[in-house]
């Protein structure tokens, strides 16, 4: 490629001049091709460990002048091919325009000018956004491409020096880092080591540091482990390789391959050297941790974020901190963890202005909001450029939201409300129980619309008022008053400050008068149910009526939720969980609906509105809890994986025994898909969930730890599996909350405990404090990198069930054993994944489905097929094999939808390599037969169909026809039997069922005929198996001496099927038969070569029986063939048909010792069929 002209110092000892002339130099890199002895493993060496471009250039042009001692580089070349084109353009182009200049100056800037001006027309369409890559980074991505044999749709994130350990030697070489593959190269000395590895085979990634390994990073696979040392900045090298693997592992997930952002937010100076691939990573990793971190909806982005103090008036300081602006929020985050966490939507900023700077206040920035709050910061870097920037986002804020958001919003705990006070939350009428007659009407109401506009516990509360309830009424009443203090000095709604006293509170407990209120904030549920208005109550409009396998399941589980509760005892309770359910997996039917779904929605229910709880479990299921409810539970799994690995860390001696028991396994996911909501009284469950709305999966980590600490002696002394669940059932069930209102509600868990005396009780704010108290040393980043481990681990033994499931679900006469099996899933598992990120005609999220069972969820198309048929079929057929791997494509694609799955494919393979002989020949016959045979193979196969389709289809006609008429008498026959009899029984149904299961073999009387094209196609195809085999000559002379031969007796057969007097099906002459010949044949005479050239042979062949048309000669255009000298061929050529040896190759056709096929006279010649009848 041309090269923008560089000064360069010509290095003798590394290049050698192959071509000169007085303006250019053509080199070659001394190494470079062969005959490079010791001189060019140095010099490959050096440019391997120093320089990651220069392999990327064996050959350069540079341009010099006679008086002058510096060479520009303008050309480099990775094959002397492309480099020669560039000399002769040079040479062709410029050299007799730089003889005329004078000065030498003048011809330097000519050839720099014209150079650059090939550049820019080259580089003109390239990329139209000029957000060009640098040229070094362009250079080592062809290198990686020309290396690794990468296609032009694998793109390069960034590349970095390192050693890759092979035994006990450091191979000194580059890293390159695609976004679907780890790739290695080192030159050292002559060895080379070339090294490429997926990210969905990635089963492990981890940096440490050992005396072996030094700063290292490990990466795992299925096979191997291998080991990276000795980087210049190894934090960012693993942070981008945690990255990509991320990313693989969700396109194995959930079918979500990496789409390169197309309007990130671009650096004011970009860094040299770094794709915009590796941008777009950098500000994916930092949207999903702002987001994650003011648990913000899942399409926000994060526009940038400066240092600043922010003034909090409830202590008087100025708090150090970060913050970030994205384009509907302004959050900060102090330095400390537990010091102030503030959230301010622009949709409720009224005011940003800039206040007067001072030496106590430098470049304040003051923000007021529509609830009168007024938030300081100050020691901003650029105050100007920050208003500017708000000042844009709250313009596209209020073009999006022209009205009030809550207008025409039904009642809410959320609805603003006075600081001094609690939002007013209006309760209706108390409704009657569900017995009463105002029951009815509760019911056919629920049915037309949410009406649920407040939590279900209201309308079915037993109790008597707070006021009656002595102690824990006063309790409850002190809960409230703290927390309506708190909002007075802290603020209320969203842009409260959220403090470490906020924490305090939600540990002693949320009363229940605000605990809807304050699930939505602190899950950010409230953000999302804001600017979304009326979006609940379409999707239950949309939704209702429809019927799938979400709604059955919903319908089967919505009894069983919470049904000691009575406010799911009533129709107006379980309408709502089911309008709520419904609604959710229409949302989002990649989720649809988990069992473990209903018990948390109802409980969600109890507390705020449809609404309400619709977005809180929207919160719940894809941010707070990711991959938690589906299918495959992958979310709780690497949690559990995660709670195995803090036991180990915290508990290391009941870690082992717990292992061993297996208990982690089984207790784990019920403790964390419902929240502790099914093991435990609901009075305490609650509590645990007010928590995890304010501190997310941390708080259940360190609750379960806390269990299993407070009973390890006793499980320490457990013998079996079932002891200890005993145990542990025993334990939940006796975790009260002392300081509840609410009427005590019987715990189903409890019905199964031991019948023994009940453990004394464990108050659930006691073990919460424990809890904080022994394991508070986790953070929410430790366990999001713990999540990273762990997820690769799980989805990689998903995947392995699912590859053991598939080959078990291949029938065992298949042939191939189990590793065989195996190792195809994976090859065609690895072409399925290539073509999602290599591109292909057909969206990927058709071919895959995660819904459907293991064996249909990878499934490959036409192309794909193709390339592993020609690197896995026995039956090569050259430049034919294109052409063989479509028939057989067809031939697999049953259900016409041009996909195969894997079962198909291990079909085919096994018929070519594990079938005997006949069914060898079985499957190529059948290569050769719609619909694997295409009508556009041939030249003449519409007018031979058309042929083969009118004499197939009047037989068929004649087969029906006697089918119906015996088949109506058969049932008239068995209806006058059956008349008056009792049905078959059971038995009869199951002998059915069970011949409908049995697979019908196939056998020669079963296939069709082949027709005269079909069968030169056939022999097409065997020529071409045979073009390579070192009897070549004699294969050639047998397909030809068999074809004809059988050709010949075809037509016997067909000669003899249509002799007068021969009968019917029913037994009767043939009506339609031609008349006998005055003289009979001898049969030998009908293997002569047919006559030829009667116009109405070509016409279609109506002549009568026994007048032989006029034979002609024509010779086939044929070329000599390789066998012999001779001159092309000279053959009959059929009427209608052309010489199907035209134009290869090959031998004569037919032989001379054999002569040519013979026409029967008035047969049609594209009639001609196979098997002989």
């Amino acid at each position: 490629m041309w090269l923008g002209p560089e000064e360069v110092l010509v290095a003798n000892a590394l290049w050698v001049t192959e071509r000169a002339n007085p303006f250019f130099v053509l080199q070659r890199r001394r190494g470079h091709g062969r005959g490079g002895g010791l001189t060019g493993l140095l010099v490959g060496t050096l440019d391997v460990v120093l320089d990651s471009s220069a392999r990327v250039a064996p050959y350069r042009i540079l341009h010099q002048t006679q008086d002058s001692q510096v060479y520009w580089t303008v050309a480099c070349g990775s094959s002397r091919k492309e480099i020669t084109e560039h000399w002769e353009w040079l040479e062709n182009n410029l050299l007799q325009t730089l003889s005329i200049f004078d000065s030498e100056e003048d011809i330097t800037t000519f050839v720099k000018g014209k150079i650059h001006g090939i550049i820019a027309e080259e580089n003109k369409n390239l990329q139209p956004q000029g957000d060009e890559d640098p040229g070094k980074f362009k250079e080592a991505e062809l290198k990686m491409r020309k290396q690794f044999g990468m296609p032009e749709g694998e793109k390069l994130v960034n590349y970095y020096s390192c050693s890759y350990w092979k035994g006990r030697v450091p191979r000194q070489g580059w890293l390159y880092l695609t976004v679907n593959h780890l790739c290695f190269y080192s030159f050292l000395l002559g060895k080379e080591v070339s090294l490429v590895v997926q990210w969905v085979d990635v089963t492990g990634l981890e940096k440490n540091a050992t005396l072996l390994f030094p700063e290292s990073i490990r990466v795992d696979t299925r096979d191997q482990e291998l080991f990276f040392s000795m980087f210049l900045n190894i934090g960012e090298t693993f942070k981008l390789m945690e990255q990509l693997a991320n990313l693989a592992m969700r396109q194995l997930l959930d079918n979500e391959g990496f789409l390169e952002d197309k309007a990130p937010p671009r650096p004011a100076q970009p860094h040299r050297n770094i794709s915009a691939l590796k941008r777009d990573l950098d500000a994916r990793a930092k949207n999903e941790y702002y987001r994650a971190m003011f648990r913000l909806p899942r399409d926000e982005r994060l526009d940038g974020h400066t240092s600043c103090t922010l003034w909090t008036p409830f202590n008087k300081l100025h708090i150090p901190g970060q913050m970030f602006i994205s384009s509907n929020y302004i959050c900060f985050a102090s330095k400390e963890e537990d010091g102030c966490h503030l959230i301010i939507p622009l949709r409720e900023v009224t005011i940003v202005e800039k206040a007067d700077s001072s030496s106590v206040l430098p470049s304040p920035l003051s923000i007021s909001t529509k609830n009168k709050m007024t938030f300081l910061f100050a020691n901003l870097k650029d105050r100007d450029f920050l208003v500017e920037k708000i000042a844009d986002f709250l313009l596209k804020t209020s073009s999006k939201q022209p009205g009030d958001n809550s207008a025409g919003r039904k009642a809410s705990v959320m609805d603003p409300a006075p600081e001094s006070s609690p939002a007013p939350q209006e309760a209706p009428e108390q409704p009657a129980s569900p017995g009463s007659p105002c029951g009815g009407c509760q019911s056919s109401l629920a049915q037309e619309a949410p009406t649920a506009s407040q939590g279900l516990l209201k309308l079915f509360r037993r109790n008597a008022p707070v006021e009656d309830l002595g102690a824990k009424g006063a309790k409850e009443k002190m809960k409230e008053e703290l927390w309506n203090i708190h909002f007075s000095e802290y603020g209320r709604g969203v842009c409260m400050y959220r403090t470490a006293k906020t924490r305090d509170l939600v540990l002693k407990g949320i009363p229940e008068g605000l605990r809807g209120e304050l699930w939505l904030l602190f899950s950010g549920a409230w953000n999302e149910m804001v600017t979304h208005p009326g979006y609940y109550s379409e999707l239950v409009e949309k939704s209702t009526g429809r019927y799938s396998l979400a709604t059955e399941e919903i319908e089967r589980d919505l009894h069983r939720s919470m049904p000691e509760h009575p406010a799911f005892q009533n129709e107006l309770g379980i309408a709502a969980l089911r309008r709520v359910l419904t609604a959710y997996a229409f949302r989002n039917p990649t989720i649809g609906y988990c069992q473990a779904m209903n018990i948390v929605t109802s409980v969600l229910l109890l507390y705020g509105s449809e609404e309400e709880a619709f977005w809180l479990l929207v919160a719940l299921c894809e941010r707070m809890l990711p991959d938690y409810y589906n299918t495959r539970v992958v979310g709780a799994l690497v949690d559990q994986g995660i709670f195995e690995e803090l036991t180990r860390d915290f508990l290391p001696q009941l870690s082992e025994k717990m292992q061993d028991l297996g208990v982690i396994a089984s207790i784990s996911l019920s403790w964390f898909l419902t929240l502790f909501l099914s093991v435990m009284p609901f009075e305490s469950a609650v509590v645990i969930v007010d928590c995890f709305f304010y501190e997310g999966i941390k708080v259940v980590l360190q609750l379960a730890l806390a269990i299993l600490d407070a009973n390890m002696k006793k499980l320490l002394d457990c013998s079996d599996e079932g002891e200890a669940m005993t145990i542990l059932g025993r334990y939940l069930d006796n975790v009260v909350n002392k300081q509840s209102v609410s009427p005590p509600i019987p715990h189903l868990h409890a019905l199964l405990t031991s019948g023994d005396d009940p453990p004394e009780e464990v108050d659930i704010f006691d073990l919460l404090k424990v809890s904080y108290e022994k394991f508070s040393s986790l953070r929410a980043d430790d366990i999001e990198q713990m999540r990273f481990k762990q997820r690769l681990k799980v989805i990689q033994s998903l995947e392995d069930t699912a590859k053991r499931s598939v080959v078990r679900a291949i029938p065992g006469d298949i042939g191939f054993s189990v590793e065989e099996l195996e190792d195809l899933y994976m090859v065609f598992k690895a072409k399925h994944l290539a073509s999602q990120y290599w591109g292909s005609s057909r969206p990927t999220a058709v071919r895959r489905d995660p819904s459907l069972p293991y064996l249909e969820q990878y499934r490959i198309d036409a192309s794909q097929f193709q390339e592993l048929f020609a690197s896995l079929t026995p039956w090569a057929c050259g430049a034919h094999t294109p052409v063989l791997a479509g028939r057989m494509f067809r031939l697999l694609d049953r259900n016409k939808d041009s996909l195969i799955n894997f079962k198909e494919f291990v079909t085919g393979m096994s018929g070519m390599y594990h079938g005997d002989l006949t069914e060898k020949l079985k499957v190529l016959y059948k290569l050769h037969l719609p619909p694997a045979l295409s009508p556009e193979e041939a030249e003449s196969a519409l007018e031979a169909a058309h042929y083969f389709t009118e004499d197939s289809s009047s037989e068929e006609a004649l087969r029906q026809e006697e089918g119906e008429g015996a088949g109506s008498e058969d049932v008239q026959g068995k209806g006058g039997e059956e008349k008056g009899t009792s049905p078959p029984d059971y038995r009869h149904y199951l002998q059915m069922w069970a011949k409908e299961k049995e697979v019908q073999k196939e056998t020669i009387k079963d296939f069709p005929k082949m027709n005269q094209e079909q069968f030169i196609e056939l022999c097409k195809t065997l020529y071409n198996m045979f073009s390579e085999d070192s009897r070549e000559q004699a294969l050639y002379h047998a397909i030809a001496t068999v074809a004809s031969l059988l050709l010949r007796i075809g037509e016997v057969g067909k000669r003899f099927s249509a002799q007068p007097g021969r009968k019917s099906r029913d037994g009767a002459p043939g009506e339609d038969q031609p008349p006998a010949p005055d003289t009979p044949q001898d049969p030998a005479q009908e293997l002569q070569p047919p006559a030829v050239g009667d116009p109405q042979a070509r016409a279609g062949g109506d002549t009568q029986l026994g007048k032989a048309p006029q034979e002609s000669q024509t010779t086939c255009p044929c070329p000599p063939t390789r066998w012999s000298a001779r001159a092309p061929c000279s053959v009959r050529t059929w009427p209608t048909t052309r010489c199907w040896w035209a134009g290869r190759p090959a031998a004569p056709w037919p032989p001379a010792a054999t002569g040519a096929p013979s026409t029967p006279t008035g047969a049609s010649p594209s009639s001609r069929s196979w098997p002989p009848s």
